[in-house]
């Protein structure tokens, strides 16, 4: 029992595969969360960038690492002001593409290398802009295995996607998983506004106000543009700016309904959730309650792994992307040999 976590909820509801065990060293949350975000390994990744065209007349930026015609694809989200070149993308396409699998990593709207044309930019819960990558990538790969994995606020899109979508969701996706979730949107928007959340909140706002700059020069008087300036917090942030562009009330309204939680009991499509109970950005209170699982889920819930951390020690940062491969592909033999930068 040593290698269990301590759980507010029954044990039964909690499935540990392959117990995350970090050095003494390295388990504070912070450092988990820092360590992975930041100085990890950067994984050698040679990606192909196409633009895909999209039905409102902007594009995406899409990375791709190509593979033999009857590969499996693996489809990777990224999380709030992520792209294909953060730390745990690059290392899950590394071990993925060592595997013989395609690799698909999308950028959401404002994260590629070109500001998107379109008076919008990307949000939690735009799970039609997820349907439409998916259902091209259905046309483009209909024979083969086709795996998704997303993170932090791509994990919370693809959640929410799947709910929504119940026993079709496998004409798209064979087997999915979701990492360090924000599953309730307004309990971690607001928990990120205290304490040392508010050194990440700040790091957010930093590139977050640089694309509302840019999209207000493109579309002058879209929203308040000083006011979300001036904000110091993601609600003030989503209040004056993601909300208005995207057709919500204010962050309240686009936290409630973007949010994946009340779509958990609704998956019917064998996903991972892994997570870890000293994430510094999701708070107790915002994980789910077993009665909330549908049985298609896996939930993982580890003692140490920070926000999609989970860095062994500084000689091993792949556990999450092999734990994330294994499942994802139960028969599938992991190497050892990844090359890093």
């Amino acid at each position: 029992m040593s290698n269990l976590p301590p759980v507010t909820q029954p044990l039964s509801a909690v499935s540990i595969h392959s117990p995350f065990s970090p050095r003494w060293w390295s388990r504070n949350s912070h450092f988990q969360t820092l360590y992975g975000a930041l100085l990890s390994p950067r994984m050698t990744v040679d990606w192909k960038s196409e633009r895909w065209d999209t039905p409102d007349q902007d594009y995406l930026d899409v990375f791709r690492l190509s593979a033999s015609d009857d590969a499996p694809v693996l489809i990777l989200l990224h999380g709030l002001e992520g792209n294909a070149n953060s730390r745990y993308i690059r290392q899950t396409a590394a071990l993925a593409h060592h595997q013989g699998w395609a690799v698909v990593a999308p950028h959401f709207r404002g994260c590629g290398p070109h500001f998107n044309q379109a008076a919008r930019l990307y949000h939690a819960g735009d799970s039609t802009e997820l349907q439409w990558i998916l259902e091209r990538l259905r046309q483009e790969f209909p024979t083969v295995p086709r795996y998704a994995a997303g993170f932090s606020l791509g994990g919370n899109l693809l959640i929410k996607w799947l709910g929504e979508q119940g026993e079709n969701a496998q004409h798209w996706v064979t087997r999915c998983a979701a990492i360090a979730t924000p599953f309730d949107l307004v309990l971690v928007g607001d928990h990120l506004a205290r304490g040392f959340n508010r050194l990440y909140t700040r790091n957010f706002l930093t590139t977050l106000k640089a694309k509302a700059r840019a999209k207000a020069q493109q579309y002058p008087g879209l929203f308040d543009l000083s006011r979300t300036l001036s904000a110091t917090t993601l609600r003030q942030f989503d209040d004056h700016c993601m909300a208005p562009l995207h057709g919500f009330l204010n962050a309240q309204d686009y936290w409630t309904k973007s949010s994946c939680r009340p779509w958990l009991n609704r998956l019917h499509c064998p996903t991972l959730l892994l997570q870890s109970t000293d994430d510094p950005f999701i708070p107790p209170n915002a994980l789910p309650l077993p009665a909330e699982l549908s049985p298609d889920i896996t939930w993982d819930l580890q003692r140490h792994g920070g926000h999609v951390g989970f860095v062994a020690d500084s000689h091993d940062t792949l556990w999450m992307a092999r734990r994330i491969l294994t499942f994802l592909d139960p028969g599938t033999s992991l190497g050892d040999h990844i090359i890093a930068e």
